[in-house]
């Protein structure tokens, strides 16, 4: 593993600025040297560097948030903004897109329910983004292209893998999330507590950190290959060296960590509580936030570090700062038992080591600096006088020493429970783990936290907090899960001749007319010199037709026996079925079912699963004639109609009624009803669908194909972005489990005619990494098909 290098930190330049916490920091790509910054002040600024290499100066500053900023990531220059753009997330919901040489929102991103935590940007323009809503979205431009969901808490964290359409999001529900094409594929649990921060080491390892102060390495198969520990208090955020897997943390401890080689090489203190972020500048400089409001760069070259007056102003600060020892994880103090100065006479065994002195009646804390070989004072400790209760007047609780020990009542016939704090203590954090402690709902964080302040009249000791109310935050509070909430009309390639086995694969299929590549057979023939694309934009819907009404009647009147009392059909009802049948396969005829044959066929369709099947072969070729359309599809029954269908493709049902199912919804694009309904549910019935990708069954894919074409001739002129995410991630998933060349084939219409004459459809399926999916059947010869639409494919991409 390379090195970050092998000099010691040191600080190079304090910026100031904001009047609040730094929350978000990230390296700029349009100006060497430079990044951004955002803060609770509302504010987003950009800094660049002094000619002189030493310090930076603003260049821009930034609003648009309503309330404070809490993340910010660079989206890669385009041909569009050749200098890129600057996004930044909030507690106002919103997504801002700056331009790096103006001063407001080039648009403003809508669609989360709560504050937006985390973003990154990738590929094609897309950006990922986290909220405490519990989702994380994709956006392509202005638009949101899907919401991942799955998740219980809020997501504190997201990254972009480099492999196209990887993304990973971490929570405070513990766990991260690997996402392709939207959905779920992997879920890596470790963590004994929130995960806050995400960082990418190569296409097949990341790092994870989180508020059990804990650092994990992951392979991207699920595996934790290493735990990093050195932190003693909340890891709030990391970043990785360039072309290096050494990285840097920041954390509720007051430090900046750098680690090499898996190692803690160096351990930074500041004079803030919370060191809320950090990035990595390209020659190698690391910047830190936090809560002072102040940004400090550190580097390793001698020539960036500032001044002598610089550092012991900033080492003067730091040992003036106060410590309080439960956030730093001292342990209990007993004054009497310190030793004195005389211990700093010895020198430490590692660098960051600290050690507690007393002086008088007071604590002192020393960090051992390895580069400069001493002892540097990091703070005065307080709360550490070691009086007993009698000589202190404070309380004590389970062995230790409280300011305060209030009794709750949560309600009137429950138990009181005993809640101890410090005046150095945050009333939030207090209030927060002692509803975690004792199990009590999330919801009454902010009334104990205000019962917390009003009865100690708002003491504190140490320096001003700079408004930081939730560790969790910077403000407000952090509740763990809140929300706001083509073919012909004689035969298809898909079922043979024979006896009627619905499942069965197809058989030899007759030419229905010349130039239609569904029809498979003699009817198309490629030719090397061709060049006219006759594939895509398909303008019309795939159906699957062929019939054979003799076997399907049979089977129906064999299975009848069988039928449960209530659903057996009479000798009639078979005779009006079958005359019903020679009805919707006629291709001539003009007559229209009756009520009562459309009440006996819907009587039939509901048999038990294991003998549903021939009735459920006719509804699939009932639902194309227009008048069993309208009345299947409306807007009274239709939706009755799609739940029992997606009831028989459920993953554990029959195999036999899951491919049926499928071709009966390909069929409904048969009618402007059915068109209709089908789109108005595509969500659940696309979801419910995809499930069946595990399959075995050769033409249950092709089905699963051809309504993902179907939908994609729908919403080829349709402006609905978010439907033809959908619909691309749909077919990234099928084209990762099928090698079915039909279904591939099938598969790269619906690609081709859902990213015809759209740009951010072409981009989303670039983001998603669509192309390289395919490219391995460019050069199929057979059936010639699929290498030649492959290819107009991967030209329109």
């Amino acid at each position: 593993m390379a090195s970050a290098g092998s000099g010691c930190y040191r600080l190079s330049c304090s910026l100031s600025g904001h009047e609040l916490d730094v929350r978000g920091l990230a390296t700029a790509v349009f100006l060497d040297g430079a990044f951004v910054s955002v803060s609770r002040d509302r504010s987003v600024r950009l800094w660049v560097p002094n000619s002189h290499n030493r310090g930076f100066t603003q260049k821009q500053s930034m609003t648009g948030h309503s309330k404070f900023v809490s993340c910010v990531c660079i989206i890669p220059p385009s041909d569009v903004h050749p200098s890129g753009l600057i996004a930044t997330g909030g507690n106002d919901h919103v997504i801002c897109i700056f331009q790096p040489d103006s001063p407001s929102p080039l648009y403003v991103l809508k669609g989360h329910k709560n504050t937006v935590c985390s973003l990154s940007a990738g590929k094609f323009g897309t950006l990922l983004s986290g909220s405490w809503d519990t989702t994380a979205k994709v956006w392509l431009h202005d638009k949101c292209m899907m919401t991942l969901q799955g998740h219980t808490a809020a997501v504190w964290t997201v990254k972009i893998l480099p492999e196209q359409g990887l993304m990973l999001t971490g929570s405070a529900d513990k766990t991260i999330k690997l996402w392709k094409a939207g959905r779920c594929e992997r879920t890596y649990s470790g963590h004994e507590d929130c995960v806050r921060g995400l960082a990418i080491l190569t296409e097949a390892e990341f790092l994870s950190c989180s508020n059990d102060a804990s650092i994990r390495r992951w392979h991207i198969n699920g595996k934790c290959l290493q735990v990093y520990y050195g932190h003693t208090n909340y890891i709030y955020c990391m970043s990785v060296f360039p072309n290096t897997q050494d990285f840097v943390t920041t954390g509720e401890d007051r430090t900046l960590r750098v680690w090499k080689q898996g190692e803690c090489a160096q351990t930074i203190r500041l004079p803030a509580q919370s060191v809320w972020c950090c990035c990595v500048l390209e020659n190698r400089d690391i910047v830190v936030g936090s809560s002072d409001g102040i940004i400090r760069v550190f580097t390793e070259s001698s020539e960036r570090v500032t001044s002598a007056e610089e550092l012991e102003a900033f080492e003067e600060e730091l040992s003036s700062s106060t410590i309080d020892p439960k956030t730093e994880d001292l342990g209990d103090i007993d004054v009497s038992q310190l030793p004195g100065r005389e211990h700093l006479d010895e020198p430490g065994t590692r660098d960051g080591q600290t050690r507690l002195i007393k002086v008088d009646k007071s604590v002192e804390a020393y960090q051992w600096s390895a580069a400069e070989g001493r002892w540097c004072k990091i703070g005065d400790v307080v709360g550490s006088s070691g009086a007993t209760q009698q000589t202190s007047g404070r309380v004590l609780y389970e062995g230790k020493e409280y300011d305060y020990v209030f009794s709750i009542d949560v309600n009137d016939s429950g138990p009181s429970f005993k809640l101890p704090y410090n005046i150095t203590d945050d009333p939030w954090l207090t209030a927060h783990n002692f509803l975690e402690k004792n199990d009590l709902n999330p919801m009454f964080l902010d009334q104990v936290a205000n019962f917390i302040i009003e009865n100690t009249k708002g003491q504190s000791l140490g320096s001003p907090s700079s408004g930081v109310s939730d560790p969790f935050t910077g403000a407000g509070r952090y509740i763990p899960g809140s929300a706001s909430d083509m073919a012909s009309n004689r035969s298809d390639p898909f079922t043979g001749g024979g006896r009627y086995i619905p499942g069965s694969a197809p058989g030899t299929a007759t030419s229905a007319g010349a130039g239609d590549p569904f029809t498979g057979e003699s009817a198309y023939h490629s030719s090397a010199s061709q060049q006219v694309n006759i594939y895509f934009p398909k303008k019309e819907a795939v159906t699957f037709d062929q019939a054979n009404s003799v076997q399907i009647i049979s089977k129906l009147k064999e299975l009848n026996n069988d039928a449960p009392e209530g659903y057996r059909l009479s000798e009639k009802e078979l005779v009006s079925l079958e005359k019903l049948l020679c009805m919707v396969c006629s291709p001539t005829g003009d007559e229209a079912p009756t009520a009562e044959q459309l009440d006996t066929l819907w009587k039939a369709a509901k048999w038990p699963e294991d003998i549903v099947f021939p009735a459920l072969d006719i509804v699939r070729l009932a639902v194309r004639h227009p008048s069993v359309n309208v009345v299947f599809c409306s807007e009274e029954d239709g939706r009755q109609f799609c739940n029992h269908l997606m009831n028989l493709m459920d993953t554990k049902g029959k195999p036999a009624n899951q491919m049926l199912a499928l071709r009966t919804l390909c069929n409904c694009f048969s009618g402007p009803a059915g068109q209709k309904l089908l789109m108005s549910l595509r969500n659940p019935l696309l979801s419910q669908a995809v499930e069946l990708k595990g399959s075995t069954n050769k033409n249950i894919h092709i089905a699963l194909a051809t309504l993902a074409l179907n939908y994609a001739v729908c919403l080829h002129t349709l402006n609905d972005i978010e439907g033809k995410a959908q619909c691309l991630s749909i077919i990234s998933t099928a084209l990762e489990v099928s090698k079915d060349l039909e279904v591939i084939f099938r598969l790269l219409v619906a690609l081709g005619t859902l990213t015809s004459n759209d740009k951010s459809a072409t981009q989303l399926a670039n983001s998603l990494g669509v192309d390289s999916q395919i490219k391995r059947y460019a050069s199929v010869t057979d059936p010639a098909k699929v290498g030649e639409c492959c290819r107009f494919v991967l030209g329109q991409l």
